[in-house]
This record gives C-alpha cells, structure tokens and sequence, in this order.
C-alpha cells in the first residue's frame, strides 16, 4: 500500500491548492462548500460557471487521455486533486456523473465515433448526463429492468419508466438500461422492488436474474426531447434531486449504443466499476468537513465534555481513518483498468459509517436538532447530514446486496437462495 507522494507530485499538490485557493474567492466564493448532499439544487449557474472554469484549467476529467478532452494525469494525481478539492470546500459537481461514471464508460466501451461526440462537450461541461438503471421492480434486481427499446428506420424508439434518476431535471442526455431482445424465457414477470432510492445502483442483486441480463442493451438518449416527461421526487430534505422519468416514444439515433447489442449488462457492470476510484478519497476529505463541524458543535455547547459522546466522536474519527487506508490499499492494488476486490467493501463501509455520523451529529446538537431557528425555516447543514445519511444504505446498492456482492463475488460462497 502507498502512502506517500513523489516530490513532483507533492508539486503538483501546491499548484491546485494555490488555485483553488484563488478561485474560490471572489466571484466564486459563493459556492464555496455548496451542492452536498441534501443541497444538490443550490445556486446551479453559478455552480456551472464554476465547473466550466475548471475545465478551461484543464482541471476536469484528470485521467482522460488528452486528445478527448483529458488531462491524461496518473492516478495518484487523480487522488491528490480530489484531496484538494474537498480540503478547498470546491461544490458538489453538476457533472460528476458524466465526469465519472459514463465517460470512462464511452472510454472503455463505446466508439471512436461516440468519443469524439460526447466527452469533449463533458470535459467542457457543455453538457451534462444523468442515469437510467433503476426502475419501480427492478432496483436490486436490475436485470429485470422492463424498458423496452426497438430499432425502427435508424432510431431506437424507448419506452418505459426510470426512477431515482439524479439530476434529470437538469440533464441533456440520459444512459439507459433497456430490454431491447424479445423471446421466449428473458422476459421475468416476478422482479423484486427496488429497495430504495437514487443514483447508481450498484443494484445488480449478486447474480440474480441472470437469464434477463442477456436481453439488455446500453443507449445514449437525449432528455430533451417530447417523448420524456420528468417528475421531481421531494425529498425528506426538502429538495428534488431526483425524479422518476418517463419514455413515450422516445428516440435516439441508431449508433447511440455503446457496446454491442444485447450485451448491455456487461457495459453496464462497467459503469457500476468507476464509481470506486479515485474520487472516493474525496468523499472521504467531505466526511472529514462534516465530521469537523460535528466536532466544532460538540465544542461549542458542551457535549464533548461528556465521556461517551468523547468516545463516539474518538469512534467516528477512527473509522474515517481505516475507511481512508482501505481506499489507499484498493487503489494501490488497482491497476487502472480493473480495481481489486478490496473495492467491493467500500459502499456497505462507507455507508454505515456516514449514517451513524448523520445520527451522532443529531445526538450532538441534543433538542436543538428538532427545531429550526425561525423563517424561512430552512434546515442547517447538520440537519441536511442527519435526514440524506438515512438513505446513505439503501442507494447504490442496499447493505443486505452489498453484503451478497461480497459474499459471491469476492469470497465465492453460493448465491443466495431465491425466494419465489
């Protein structure tokens, strides 16, 4: 496991926390720490005028090779950007996902055609994307998704239901998961619910559903189009963040498919793949802020003084500190195109711990938690903490199928018995 830096990338450190530094003052310091969770819709242009200066830097997109739009950079550049980042309090990003999760998706997966198309205007943040995994019965059983695609005169015309679909209402082009074979055998009848909400659902339930998987194929749709209605879901923060999104005749052209046809699983567990790189040691720097403000208020009003809220808060700083280990380890086993195993633990980790953090910070703030402090009566940072961390494990992936990954994937035992 590495630990430590080179001397020219400890350089390379000085030179973005210097920028950052000057950049998020003035114009941009409104956004300094904005965007978090149960924030998500905060001061938007702003916030996309700020990623836009980033790309022009050259500062978005670090591990892309350079001729799409990259700044082809190693990944211990990658981790000391994403440090510096959270350190600097830089916003929660509009385009993390096409940032994240579908370009090095298109990278791997898609076209020379659809590289040159799509990850320039990412990089640039000209446009931005959201996800279409997770369906009303098909969230933990995602091979059973039931949206429907059929090729007709150059087109894929899709329709069909998404839900927990972060950032549609803002997004200009969608990924969708969609059945685009039909036949006797892959089409199930009897799907499980999804478990809950948002973004990535790493909800492929450990290897059920196999037979459907086959049948699924992996489209690029542009959401701004008649055939897409967006719905907002409210949210227990107040916010919207995401949405159930409907196709009705949806089109998107023909070579709008990454991969090959009906091998859309596979590209999906591709993009599921990303989500634990080096972007995870930032997530880590944004616990520490959060965990920093729980100890300021723990300061502040006296808790700290006593012993066991000392000891819960000594806890919560060691558990940050093995979670940070177990990503340095991951990635220093990781050898760019696949990571180890050891990835396969960090969500149900990372997950329970933010949760608990979420419960500390309310234990902290005693009955000051239950109220606001008057009008407009908008909730405060911890409170935003408490409320999104309750859904911390179910999205992504629930614990209980996280635990089944493990089991199977990393540690081989059998598959969980299917309740029918």
């Amino acid at each position: 496991m590495n630990l430590r830096f080179s001397e020219e990338e400890e350089a390379f450190r000085k030179e973005v926390a210097q920028w950052l530094a000057d950049k998020l003052e003035g114009e941009f310091s409104v956004v300094r720490g904005r965007g978090g969770p149960g924030d998500e819709d905060a001061l938007f242009d702003k916030r996309l005028a700020w990623e836009r200066t980033l790309g022009e830097a050259g500062y978005n997109c670090l591990g892309w090779p350079q001729r799409y739009g990259g700044a082809g950079l190693s990944l211990n550049h990658q981790v000391i950007f994403h440090e510096e980042y959270a350190r600097a309090g830089g916003p929660g990003k509009l385009g993390h996902i096409g940032e994240g999760l579908i370009g090095p998706t298109i990278i791997a997966f898609g076209s020379e055609e659809q590289k040159q198309r799509f990850l320039p205007a990412i990089a640039k943040v000209e446009e931005l994307w959201c996800q279409g995994y997770s369906e009303p019965n098909a969230g933990s059983d995602l091979a059973n998704v039931q949206t429907k695609a059929r090729l007709e005169d150059g087109e894929w015309i899709i329709d069909g239901q998404k839900i927990w679909t972060s950032g549609a209402h803002w997004s200009d082009w969608c990924f969708v998961l969609c059945r685009s074979e039909f036949g006797s055998g892959e089409h199930s009848e009897h799907g499980e619910h999804s478990g809950g909400p948002r973004r990535n659902a790493e909800q492929e339930s450990g290897g059920r559903g196999r037979a459907n998987h086959k049948a699924l194929s992996y489209l690029l749709l542009p959401m701004k189009q008649d055939g897409v209605e967006i719905r907002p879901i409210v949210q227990m923060t107040g916010g919207s963040e995401f949405s159930e999104v409907f196709f009705d005749g949806a089109r998107t052209a023909a070579g709008n498919i990454v991969g090959r046809r009906g091998e859309g699983w596979k590209v999906a567990m591709g993009t599921l793949a990303f989500e634990r790189g080096a972007s995870t040691l930032a997530q880590q720097l944004s616990f520490q802020n959060e965990l920093d403000q729980v100890i300021a208020m723990a300061k502040s009003n006296g808790s700290a003084s006593d012993p066991v809220m000392r000891q819960r808060l000594a806890d919560a700083w060691i558990g940050l500190r093995i979670m940070r280990f177990n990503s340095l380890r991951m990635l220093s086993n990781a050898d760019n195109a696949e990571l180890s195993r050891e990835a396969m633990i960090t969500k149900l980790y990372w997950a329970t711990w933010h949760r608990s953090l979420g419960k500390l910070a309310m234990d902290v703030l005693g009955a000051e938690s239950e109220i606001a402090a008057g009008e407009p009566y908008e909730l405060t940072a911890l409170q935003r903490l408490y409320l999104f961390t309750r859904s911390d494990t179910i999205y992504a992936g629930s614990n209980q199928i996280q635990r089944n990954i493990i089991g199977e994937r990393a540690l081989g035992l059998p598959r969980e018995p299917r309740v029918v």
